[in-house]
């Protein structure tokens, strides 16, 4: 039987290539159980996560992100990112504007055995260099935390 795969907002054939992972909307269905992150708001323009994102973790990576230590092969992040706008003098969600993936895959060496790619928020693919735009910053900020930057207190 052929698994289906999807994303919050449709199915996007780049993401069902690279990441066999499903959405929050579907992980009821048992197509891949994943947990959704709260609704994060960073209103820091200088932050490398301005605006609203949520992140989706599936069950292979949950143990180890809550315990913020090495993942298993296989395990895999989906961010969300949506621009920030102001309606009623108070920042909301705006429209989608990049779908970040990881995967632990040994195979990336270059990028500390994590694959990532980017997506457009209409699921094309970005022109974001796994080196330059991710793993760099990914190695500063969270080397001893098996280069993922988020925490799971942030998460709830």
């Amino acid at each position: 039987m052929k698994k289906k795969f999807c994303h919050a907002d449709g199915c996007f054939p780049a993401l069902r290539r690279h990441f066999s992972i499903c959405c929050h909307r579907h992980a009821a269905q048992g197509v891949r159980k994943v947990e959704k992150s709260k609704e994060k708001v960073v209103s820091d323009k200088s932050s490398l996560f301005y605006g609203v994102h949520n992140i989706y973790v599936d069950k292979k990576a949950m143990p180890a992100y809550k315990a913020g230590g090495k993942y298993p092969e296989g395990s895999r992040f989906v961010v969300d990112y949506y621009k920030l706008k102001e309606e009623n003098g108070k920042p909301v969600k705006g429209k989608k504007n990049m779908i970040v993936l990881m995967k632990k895959d040994k195979k990336f060496k270059e990028t500390g055995g994590w694959q990532f790619v980017g997506f457009t928020g209409e699921g094309k693919a970005s022109k974001l260099d796994p080196v330059k735009n991710c793993y760099e910053c990914h190695l500063k900020e969270a080397k001893d935390r098996d280069y993922v930057i988020s925490k799971y207190t942030d998460f709830k």
